[in-house]
């Protein structure tokens, strides 16, 4: 499909992460937002999309769908309520691409998993399972360094509770947040299961929630088979990464407040102990952006032939 523009409609604009891909939408060259869907607004105004201030969202029902002119749904869904919408989708057109923002697709090998700096998405993929935050900060830190180590990797994340979702629950309570880090879900997270699946088997996980809105800390804690320093360490990290436009490396520890509101990783911290071989790398996103909304954009661009497109980067860090 060879075209100047390409129709995207939105399933879920509502929540955090709709929200980001509405905003990001308004600087891409290639895609037009030409519909969004959603419960709760249907028949209001799509706010923040100033390509087309008078566009209205249509009402989210997957019996009642209808899709004219677009080429590209983006499912930006709660876990477990896309497979309705996606087998609409093929009932309406094939070729539409689809895709999905929750992890209803990640373990399905007809999808294809990818977080843009590690996987090639062929041109013409036409069902795109985008990863989950968490294990987006994780692969990015833990890929560099696949093949120095056989043993276990330990993270330890922090997110904000933006990653909980917009619906209310204990990890977005204020009151239960205030003062306070909740550590949740402390085996077998999905994001753990994620990352096993698709970049390291012998990994252990434990997320935690803080009080802050948005951003991810991650640090991971690697045995390396042989010993090594900081600065080889460092090195193998800028050259994994050259040429990755929205992947910043640094010797110091990076902080969430580096990353909020831009669509970079930054990775670094770099730190051993003194036998050489106990190494602690740190990486930091943006839970909504990087972890979940750019990479949408990132992925869809790699399937239309787009390149990386320079409307994603920004002078923030």
């Amino acid at each position: 499909m060879n075209k100047d523009k390409y129709n995207i409609a939105l399933l879920g604009g509502r929540g955090y992460v709709g929200q980001e891909i509405i905003k990001l939408l308004n600087d891409h060259p290639s895609f037009n937002l030409s519909m969004a869907f959603s419960k709760s607004l249907a028949g209001k105004n799509v706010e923040g999309y100033i390509k087309n201030i008078n566009l209205k969202y249509s009402h989210l029902s997957s019996e009642s769908l209808l899709l004219p002119d677009i080429d590209i749904v983006i499912c930006a869904l709660p876990n477990g309520e896309s497979l309705d919408f996606v087998n609409e989708i093929e009932k309406i057109n094939k070729k539409i691409v689809i895709i999905d923002i929750g992890s209803d697709y990640r373990f399905d090998d007809n999808w294809f998993y990818s977080i843009p700096e590690l996987h090639n998405i062929p041109r013409g993929a036409n069902k795109i399972s985008n990863p989950g935050c968490y294990a987006t900060a994780m692969q990015l830190a833990i890929a560099p360094l696949r093949s120095l180590t056989k043993s276990k990797v330990s993270c330890v994340g922090i997110s904000g509770y933006s990653g909980a979702g917009s619906t209310p629950n204990d990890k977005n309570n204020p009151k239960i947040l205030e003062n306070n880090i909740l550590p949740y879900s402390l085996t077998n997270h999905t994001h753990e299961k994620e990352v096993k699946r698709h970049c390291f088997e012998n990994l252990s996980f434990t997320p935690h929630v803080a009080e802050f809105f948005r951003g991810i800390l991650v640090t991971s804690h690697f045995s390396l088979d042989q010993k090594t320093s900081e600065s080889e360490v460092y090195e193998i990290f800028k050259n994994f990464y050259k040429n990755k436009r929205l992947i910043k490396i640094d010797k110091h520890a990076p902080l969430i407040s580096d990353v909020i509101n831009t669509n970079y990783a930054s990775i670094g911290g770099f730190s051993l102990d003194d036998d050489g071989k106990n190494l602690v790398v740190c990486s930091v996103i943006d839970n909504l952006l990087k972890g979940a909304a750019t990479q949408c954009l990132q992925n869809l661009d790699a399937a239309f032939g787009l390149g990386e497109s320079l409307y994603l980067e920004d002078t923030h860090i």
